[in-house]
């Protein structure tokens, strides 16, 4: 099977990325390569455009047009949320085998490497020869075995400068801030609202992550107590936050209204928000509290993009194309964090990435569960790379007359 000679299909899936398209540059740029390769498509909306037939012959696009299309956040390819069973990977089948497609190249989260898995499989039970690649990608940063995820590092990057922002605003005009950030079960983006904090009363104050239950009670301590000490209270809690039963609070003010993979909807709603802002408003004497729902410019937000994570993204659509094409492989492409900071890539069996999905280690999360630790700033700071930085007027205060104390 080794040089097996035969078309290149390339997809994205789920949720977009502000990444996601250098992953696709890179896989088509690597599979030029290889002399077996004798067209590269990219399909329309993921595995639905590939049952569809609805391909792009990505064969012959300029490389200027490849990269302008990489430095270009969302799913360039376009996406879907389609999660394929057995059946539908059958249908999958008769399209590759008339189009002679041995390599396919899927870029997405958990759901998008099961959907690997599943092909991977059945093609090996119908005796015809696919190579299958997953390319890691999420903003959660929740898939197993790989140190983080591309995309991750973009949308930390969007959600750190915006919490110092809000930051600056409150210090102007003190009040309770909440910013709700995406994460049904995994905090790591959440966590992410602390990377830009640079002066010892810089909000966020409070951070609540799906790993860590919560009472109304702790979080009306919560604000009080840092209230209390700086006169302000700047809050990041994750969509995905749950009560001391393991469920999610949103789930109880959301309507019941279901996502296309059949989970109660958190995002896209403000209603946990005006929830925790209810609580403060009527269990407190502050009065003054906002709330906002960063909601999906988290993940494709132009102009607010980390070079790490471009980076990183290219190299995992080319190690795919590597591993894929060059070693007769199936696989999902994961890294490993070297040094201080450097990555190596490596390929793990796709059933060690499919349907799973991690959540912060605990070392990452403060012992009251309502911050982070150092261990995570350390983890994290890489990926986003360099942060603007707030700086205060240093002048000294001058001498009150008539109010003396």
């Amino acid at each position: 099977m080794s040089g097996m000679a035969g078309k290149v299909l390339i997809a994205q899936g789920g949720g977009p990325t502000a990444v996601i398209n250098q992953s696709v540059a890179g896989a088509v740029l690597e599979a030029r390569r290889f002399p077996q390769v004798t067209r590269i498509y990219g399909a329309m909306h993921g595995v639905r455009g590939v049952i569809n037939e609805d391909f792009y012959d990505l064969t012959e696009v300029t490389s200027h047009n490849l990269n302008a299309f990489a430095d270009t956040p969302s799913s360039g390819l376009l996406s879907t949320r389609d999660k394929p069973d057995v059946a539908y990977c059958k249908e999958i089948f008769k399209v590759c085998q008339a189009h002679d497609i041995r390599y396919f190249l899927y870029c997405g989260g958990n759901d998008s490497a099961d959907t690997c898995r599943i092909l991977s499989e059945e093609s090996h039970k119908a005796g015809y020869e696919l190579r299958v690649a997953h390319v890691p990608k999420t903003i959660d940063n929740d898939l197993l075995v790989t140190d983080h995820c591309p995309g991750f590092g973009s949308a930390a990057k969007f959600v750190a400068n915006a919490f110092a922002g809000a930051n600056l605003d409150n210090r102007a005009l003190p009040g309770v801030y909440i910013g709700i950030v995406m994460g049904r079960h995994a905090g790591f983006l959440t966590a992410a609202a602390a990377l830009a904090k640079r002066y010892v009363d810089d909000g966020p104050h409070l951070i609540y992550l799906p790993e860590r239950p919560l009472t109304k009670k702790q979080f009306l301590d919560d604000v009080t107590k840092a209230y209390k000490k700086h006169g302000r209270c700047i809050i990041a809690a994750s969509e995905g936050i749950v009560d001391t039963k393991g469920k999610a609070i949103a789930e109880q003010f959301t309507g019941g209204e279901k996502d296309s993979h059949g989970n109660v909807q958190l995002s896209g709603t403000g209603a946990l928000g005006d929830l925790l802002a209810g609580w403060i408003k009527s269990g407190t004497d502050i009065k003054r509290v906002r709330a906002d729902t960063l909601g999906y410019l988290q993940r494709c937000f132009l102009g607010c993009v980390s070079e790490v994570d471009q980076t990183e993204a290219r190299e995992v659509g080319e190690k795919a194309a590597q591993f894929a094409i060059g070693h007769n492989a199936d696989g999902s492409v994961a890294m490993k964090r070297v040094g201080d900071y450097a990555i190596d890539y490596f390929y793990t069996p796709l059933n060690t990435v499919a349907r799973k999905s991690k959540e912060m280690p605990a070392k990452f999360i403060n012992k009251e569960g309502n911050g982070v630790t150092e261990a995570f700033l350390a983890y994290a700071g890489p990926l986003t790379g360099e942060l603007p930085r707030a700086t205060r007027i240093q002048a000294p205060v001058v001498k009150k007359i008539l109010k003396k104390k």
